[in-house]
């Protein structure tokens, strides 16, 4: 059975974010090296990258390297840095195969400049795709993201380019790294964690929370209906009551 009968294609989100947790815990299971974990978790990145365009979702959000992951051993960033450049090597035919665009937001001067030349370069190489949008999050938090555009928005008000009357959530929205992207309407996160971890806070205002206890490398298709079954269950009032949705 394809994945598309799995589930209702007319009600998918069509912005999907994933926390992607569990590679380290994978491995130390396994008793292997942690960067195992994140070489394994790369495999269910590809999975679910082609899953998600091929069932019709247009935007994909991978928190792939966060503010505060620059604080864990010199050899994991290290890894992780290898292991981002090896995958966007690889994997831009996957991506101009499945007529994927690549994104990415977060504060990408933080990143070595042979991650910054090798991610500019695809980002470039599918600027013209159109199937789906796939946001890599990369040296990303969500508070610095709201500190940037409150300083942004200042300078405007204080240069007259604004008024202090005019800002509203579109002019917020704006100045966010994610201004191109629309609200996020799912969160999944793996690893049996209930954090958002500084992940898109004002992105994810109205989202549903998907949270399973699956490690990120073990994250399959199967894993992936399941979270897409329990959004379509449920009845996204969005401050409304049931009555006035239905």
């Amino acid at each position: 059975m394809s994945i598309e009968t799995k589930i209702n294609i007319n009600n998918l989100p069509n912005h999907l974010a994933i926390i992607m947790d569990g590679n380290g815990r994978w491995a130390k299971q396994k008793g292997l090296l942690r960067s195992l974990g994140h070489e394994n978790g790369t495999k269910s990145v590809k999975t679910t990258v082609e899953s998600c365009a091929k069932l019709g979702i247009k935007h994909l959000t991978l928190y792939a390297f966060s503010t505060e992951n620059w604080n864990r051993p010199k050899l994991e960033v290290d890894t992780l840095m290898r292991l981002l450049i090896s995958s966007l090597k690889k994997e831009l035919k996957t991506l101009e195969k499945n007529n994927i665009r690549l994104n990415a937001v977060g504060n990408l001067t933080n990143l070595p400049s042979k991650v910054q030349k090798e991610l500019n370069e695809v980002i470039q190489k599918t600027s013209e795709n159109t199937r789906m949008t796939l946001t890599l999050a990369l040296s990303y938090g969500a508070r610095e993201e709201l500190i940037q555009a409150v300083k942004k928005i200042s300078d405007k008000v204080k240069n007259n380019i604004i008024s202090n009357d005019a800002i509203d959530e579109s002019i917020i929205n704006e100045h966010l790294y994610t201004h191109n992207l629309p609200d996020v309407d799912l969160v999944i996160r793996t690893s049996g964690e209930h954090r958002i971890s500084n992940f898109l806070l004002w992105q994810i205002a109205y989202a549903e929370f998907y949270f399973t206890d699956v490690l990120w490398p073990d994250f399959t298709d199967e894993d992936l209906m399941e979270a897409i079954k329990s959004y379509q269950s449920r009845e996204r009032r969005f401050g409304k009551t049931s009555e006035q949705i239905s």
